[in-house]
């Protein structure tokens, strides 16, 4: 006999737990599948990651204990699994984040986690290949000419650099996802966004000073310069999203 779903309190709580249980399975899965297909690029993966600084002259990595090398070649392992995992992982969370959106309205997550997974790359493209080789050679070099010095880096602090810089700029690119979705369901409104134009350059500002892996001014500038083009987008985008909204509403 099937047993009556129980009508109290309870139940939402109960709900939201186990649709957290199964995003968290489902993500665990993926990330680990992705991670043993990553084992056996991961050497050619760092080599390619490194080149920041390999291309630089007289720096040279080196290791200082014995379990340095295989503690890197996991980590490079998991980071190409939250990669290849990376179209379920979005699809999990944006599932489990919007879960007040009708039927008819689960259609947007077929936008919502390409456009998300894509501006996740792009922010993390736009790390390795533009800010990176810039802030390194900033912190390497930066006061080096009072002392004479050699740079050593080791692999797993720069490894921990490097995915903490590309997880905080993949992170920053889901701006206009989110400022989208809150048009979209009518919390926000491109017209109060353009208002604010002067107070969103500050917080802006302030964010990147604060989620800035480095302290320097280099990194962070080139961190809110980007965040700010992408609030210039999605004030662009926010007005056709406003507009279909407004139609729909009009029909009903």
């Amino acid at each position: 006999m099937r047993r009556r779903p129980r009508k109290d309190g309870n139940l939402p709580l109960l709900e939201h737990v186990l649709a957290l249980r199964k995003v968290l399975v489902f993500s665990a899965y993926a990330i680990m599948l992705g991670s043993i297909i990553g084992w056996f690029f991961s050497d050619l993966t760092f080599a390619y990651l490194a080149r920041p600084v390999t291309m630089l002259e007289d720096i040279r990595f080196i290791t200082t204990t014995p379990m340095e090398p295989m503690l890197v070649k996991i980590k490079i392992s998991m980071f190409l699994g939250v990669i290849l995992a990376l179209p379920v992982l979005m699809w999990q969370i944006w599932s489990f984040v919007l879960p007040a959106l009708k039927q008819n309205e689960r259609k947007y997550l077929y936008i919502i986690v390409p456009s998300s997974v894509i501006l996740f790359l792009g922010g993390a493209a736009l790390c390795f290949y533009g800010v990176l080789p810039i802030g390194i050679k900033f912190l390497l070099y930066a006061g080096g000419g009072a002392v004479q010095s050699t740079p050593f880096v080791t692999k797993i602090s720069y490894l921990g650099f490097l995915l903490t810089f590309l997880l905080t700029f993949g992170l920053v690119f889901q701006l206009p996802i989110v400022l989208l979705i809150l048009i979209r369901i009518g919390v926000l409104s491109p017209k109060t966004l353009a208002k604010k134009r002067r107070w969103a350059i500050l917080a802006i500002i302030i964010l990147a000073v604060i989620i800035s892996p480095t302290p320097d001014l280099v990194t962070q500038l080139l961190m809110a310069g980007p965040m700010y083009l992408l609030y210039e987008v999605s004030i662009w985008l926010g007005y056709l999203v406003a507009r279909k909204r407004d139609k729909e509403l009009a029909l009903k």
